[in-house]
């Protein structure tokens, strides 16, 4: 057997699709753009070599190293913040909101943007402490767009039910806020007690963290200050 007919008898390595070639090359290109941290710092060739592929290859797909940042890093960035735009519309509910129920709304609105916030973290800290011009753009057309959709919804429960909300815009930027601050909880403290922190969360954000205390309880609760338990860990 010559060479040239040994070497066609052994099976190479499958030839990927267009799409498939494109998708491994995102993958890539998101892994190293997260362990870099930085995308004016990372390059096509240290991509290419984590595809296992030539600098070439990528040329073919993308124009730029510019472009594959944005369809890497910030086109599923911008998929997730629209799920939680979708989430800011589980406020605006068809029954009344009794006490419990409200409670109930709150918590299942912070579960949900926590775990989505939580998942996106390493893109949402690429993208929002990057570049300056990518990070101002993505915030102003995405992120902010978020925060004012759930200020909308309470609108609307506003509008239906006869509820008045102090300042809808900020109301709905320090949720975000807080549910940014648990996803960071979530991702690296080991102790971090999700369900009694996600009620707590709940149950301050409904009926207000700082009630106003008499002058004569302002003295009891001096004396019981050091005994009172962190909602963020396990006891």
């Amino acid at each position: 057997m010559n060479r040239s007919s040994k070497a066609a008898s052994v099976p190479g390595r499958r030839r990927l699709s267009a799409e498939d070639r494109k998708s491994s090359i995102l993958k890539a290109a998101r892994l190293e753009f997260t362990d870099t941290g930085d995308m004016n710092g990372t390059t096509v060739k240290a991509i290419a070599e984590r595809a296992g592929i030539s600098e070439a290859v990528i040329y073919r797909h993308f124009e730029s190293k510019e472009q594959l940042f944005y369809e890497a890093v910030v086109e599923p960035l911008r998929i997730a913040v629209d799920e939680l735009v979708a989430a800011a519309e589980v406020v605006d509910i068809d029954e009344p909101l009794s006490p419990q129920r409200q409670l109930q709304t709150m918590n299942s609105l912070y579960r949900h943007l926590v775990s989505t916030l939580e998942e996106v973290l390493p893109l949402l800290g690429l993208v929002l402490f990057g570049d300056p011009e990518v990070a101002r753009r993505f915030y102003r057309k995405h992120f902010a767009v978020a925060m004012d959709r759930l200020a909308e919804a309470w609108r609307d429960v506003e509008d239906r039910y006869g509820y008045e909300f102090e300042s809808p815009e900020i109301s709905a930027r320090v949720v975000m806020g807080t549910a940014l601050v648990l996803a960071l909880e979530g991702r690296h403290n080991t102790k971090f007690s999700r369900n009694r922190t996600l009620s707590a969360v709940s149950e301050g954000t409904v009926k207000g963290f700082f009630p106003a205390i008499e002058p004569a309880q302002r003295r009891r609760a001096a004396g019981s200050r050091g005994s009172a338990a962190v909602p963020f860990s396990e006891a």
